[in-house]
């Protein structure tokens, strides 16, 4: 496995990328963010689910939700 930095993008992903509807995730307008966060709520059988870009921001969520700030 490698790195995704040095991961090349072939001519048919590039097109793909610039052909992709995008739009802003924060205010729900994206649809592939919205697509994929429907089918993570399927599959973990909840009303909803939260699209987050890195494994840490993912544990980050996790300990906020568990826990109140200042807690030792």
């Amino acid at each position: 496995m490698r790195s995704d930095t040095v991961t090349k993008p072939t001519a048919e992903m590039r097109q793909a990328i610039y052909d992709a509807e995008a739009g802003d995730d924060v205010y729900g307008e994206d649809p592939a963010i919205n697509k994929l966060e429907d089918l993570a709520a399927q599959k973990i059988g909840k009303e909803a689910a939260v699209f987050v870009p890195s494994g840490t921001m993912g544990n980050q969520l996790a300990l906020l939700s568990h826990t109140e700030r200042g807690r030792k």
